[in-house]
């Protein structure tokens, strides 16, 4: 697992605003002014929130004239899906401890 990586999606996914964002994406692709009627703030907030979500590799955005459209990178939702399964499942063939006394 990368845990480096790991992190770097969850500190984006800290923020509630950045969650719910997630949430709606989860339903397909919206454009920016789609996302912006669901909150109380600007075009330049909704794009920093949007950057901080492209940086962890959470979402992909493309140009559609003048408008962004933005989805959920599926490799995104499946790298996510196994880390947490690998970090909060009991899996004793795949233990972290496991590992590290077989490298000794």
């Amino acid at each position: 697992m990368n845990y480096e990586s790991l992190s770097l999606v969850l500190k984006s996914l800290a923020d509630p605003n950045r969650m719910k964002i997630v949430d709606m994406l989860s339903c397909g692709s919206l454009c920016a002014c789609d996302l912006l009627e669901y909150f109380d703030f600007t075009q330049p907030t909704l794009s920093h929130h949007m950057k901080v979500l492209e940086k962890a590799g959470v979402v992909c955005v493309s140009k559609k004239g003048q408008w962004h459209h933005y989805s959920l990178r599926e490799e995104f939702v499946v790298e996510f899906m196994e880390s947490i399964q690998q970090l909060l499942v009991n899996n004793e063939d795949n233990c972290v401890c496991k590992v590290k006394e077989e490298s000794k």
